[in-house]
């Protein structure tokens, strides 16, 4: 399986989060604090830095307040038909 951190499925992840977070009209900071998390927090998954796992995901969706289903709808169509199949 590849890495996901640079891959297009998270990069799309990562715009998807900080538009999400601008259309919030929430800074970094702002959501960061939110999160209660530093702000290199936010920056770093925003940037690519480090991945996010299920629960953070969570987390900011809900601070953000945007479904993670149609976060999740929106990077699935680029997952590939081998992805899909569990190949």
């Amino acid at each position: 399986m590849q890495k996901s951190l640079r891959t297009p499925r998270q990069i799309l992840l990562q715009s998807l989060l900080v538009e999400a977070r601008k259309a919030k009209g929430l800074t970094q900071a702002e959501l960061a604090t939110a999160l209660r998390k530093p702000q290199s927090f936010v920056a770093k998954y925003e940037n690519g830095e480090r991945r996010i796992d299920v629960v953070e995901f969570v987390d900011i969706t809900a601070v953000l307040g945007v479904s993670t289903a149609d976060l999740l709808a929106r990077i699935e169509p680029f997952a590939g038909p081998s992805r899909r199949s569990g190949k």
